[in-house]
């Protein structure tokens, strides 16, 4: 592709412009991986300064973001709910990958992550360890969620029907990694689970260490089946959390490193304490 010389852009200006449309439009995704400097640098017949100074201009509009070692992505959009699956992926393309989940019963990280699973399983991604810590509410006390909505009291069966969401969730990622393993296509996968006696109020993911995504559960009222019988109840919705992602650059001046380094914190801060070994 060539520059337009009767542009009173400068050439860096016209590939930025080229590049914005381009991740405007969908071309790229949110998440996905940009061509490499080489590449534009051939593509646009420019020395990589300018193709430098165009990926600078599309950092500075929080387009995208870099990462030492990894390349260019194109940045999720804060404004509107994010995918997990391509941020999953891009996860499992390095060595060691660790993910934290914090939230309910652990459906959304199942969902989010047994497709890049399977592409483990044929041998398009190649990880060499695989860690997941998960951090769920204990379902087996008295909280606030879920509860009768008539009267907003707890109910034994409320929650040991939350529970059998739970312990589903649970044991389908466990088998799903510990699978990889035995198979001897990861050397080591590690899961531990544990739980703790606040309501479930939002979900947090923390993958690689990098990159952080949270929602919050909005309460809703609904009726269900419990032993039986049809029962309104107040519930945290998970599948109606939205979530945003927190994507720090290498050198971004946002509040995004922050916030994935006080989610971390806090991450660990609940696991060291007051959280305990989740019985299925």
């Amino acid at each position: 592709m060539s520059l337009d010389p009767d542009d009173p852009r400068t050439p860096s200006q016209q590939i930025a412009a080229a590049l914005r449309a381009e991740i405007k439009t969908g071309k790229f995704a949110a998440g996905e991986k940009l061509p490499s400097q080489n590449d534009l640098v051939e593509r646009f017949s420019v020395a990589r300064e300018t193709i430098k100074a165009a990926l600078r201009k599309l950092q500075e509009e929080r387009l995208i973001v870099t990462r030492q070692g990894s390349g260019t992505f194109v940045r999720a959009n804060t404004e509107r709910p994010v995918g997990l699956r391509p941020h999953v992926e891009r996860a499992f393309e390095q060595p060691n990958v660790t993910i934290d989940f914090a939230g309910f019963s652990g459906e959304t990280l199942y969902n989010s992550i047994q497709e890049t699973l399977d592409k483990v399983r044929i041998g398009r991604l190649t990880p060499e360890s695989i860690r997941l810590r998960i951090l769920i509410s204990d379902m087996g006390v008295p909280m606030a969620v879920p509860c009768r909505a008539e009267d907003q009291a707890d109910d034994p069966a409320i929650r040991a029907r939350s529970k059998r969401i739970t312990d589903r969730s649970i044991q389908a990622v466990t088998d799903a990694v510990q699978e990889l393993a035995d198979l001897a296509l990861v050397k080591t996968a590690e899961i531990e689970v544990r739980a703790h006696s606040a309501a479930p109020l939002f979900k947090l993911f923390i993958i690689n260490g990098e990159e952080a995504f949270f929602g919050f559960y909005p309460v809703v009222e609904h009726t269900v089946s419990v032993e039986g019988k049809p029962l309104a109840i107040y519930d945290a919705m998970g599948k109606d959390a939205v979530l945003f992602p927190f994507s720090p650059s290498d050198d971004d001046n946002t509040n995004d490193a922050l916030y994935v380094q006080q989610a971390r914190a806090w991450f660990d801060s609940l696991w060291n304490t007051i959280a305990r070994e989740y019985v299925a």
